[in-house]
């Protein structure tokens, strides 16, 4: 009997599919396929339901405007948020603060707030007035804007508070600032202060401009990371079609065609 009897055949190679390396590298695949496509339909829900609340702002400030009475006797405040006001007061002109680095139309200035004493009342709200620019040459040396004494009118709309900046910084005093908290500053004055805060608005005027930007509810951010998330989930599957079935395939053939 020759050697050859006796010599082993060469074992065939297991199919790619029976190898563990195959399903480690499928189940990882899909699982990230899945949880990309998850993180998709969240960010879409979030955009659905800011976009709710987008439809809700704008019906607020549909609604009819809340007056002196109505705005002191509001025992939920942030539930009057967006909601316009027509109030009468009196300005209280030596706590206005002056908030940095707000821009308004491309330019750099500063955001006006005074407090506001409610006509037949000692509750006060402070008005975000409007905008006025910045002097490059000197921060200190502000744009004068008059203050009419006596009773004075504002419309407007409610929000909770002045929108927030980050600073390096704890908390500043003085007129020229870049951040308030309402409750910091109810204590700084001693001022019977409400805890919110009434953005006037209208035509120019005082000195002051007033084109506030719309409040954004962040709808296309939302839309932005689910395309990205939709985008990551469908290459995943993708690159794994191509590398487990497609690429072998071509080059199976790819082959044959060489050899024939």
């Amino acid at each position: 009997m020759t050697d050859s009897a006796h010599a082993s055949p060469l074992a065939s190679p297991l199919p790619r599919w029976r190898t563990a390396r195959f399903w480690v590298l499928t189940v990882a695949t899909w699982a990230m396929v899945a949880l990309t496509f998850s993180l998709g339909r969240w960010q879409m829900s979030r955009a659905d339901y800011k976009l709710e609340l987008t439809l809700a702002v704008a019906a607020r400030g549909q609604e009819p405007a809340l007056s002196v009475s109505a705005l002191i006797g509001s025992t939920d405040l942030p539930a009057q948020l967006h909601r316009r006001v027509a109030l009468q007061g009196e300005w209280l002109s030596a706590h206005t603060v002056y908030l940095d680095n707000r821009p308004m139309q491309g330019r750099t200035g500063f955001w006006v707030l005074t407090p506001l004493k409610l006509a037949g009342s000692s509750r006060v709200v402070l008005v975000q007035r409007g905008w006025v620019p910045r002097d490059f040459a000197d921060r200190s040396r502000l744009v004068p804007v008059v203050t009419a004494e006596g009773t004075a009118e504002v419309l407007g709309r409610m929000a909770l508070s002045p929108g927030k900046l980050y600073e390096f910084k704890g908390e500043e005093q003085g007129r020229i600032r870049q951040n308030l908290r309402l409750d910091a500053f109810r204590t700084e004055t001693g001022l019977d202060l409400l805890s919110a805060l009434v953005v006037q608005t209208g035509e120019p005027s005082e000195g002051l401009l007033r084109q506030w930007d719309a409040p954004n509810t962040g709808v296309d951010k939302h839309h932005g990371y689910a395309f990205q998330w939709f985008a990551l989930s469908a290459l995943l599957a993708g690159l794994y079609g191509w590398f487990q079935g497609l690429a072998p395939l071509f080059l199976r053939r790819k082959n044959k065609r060489s050899h024939d």
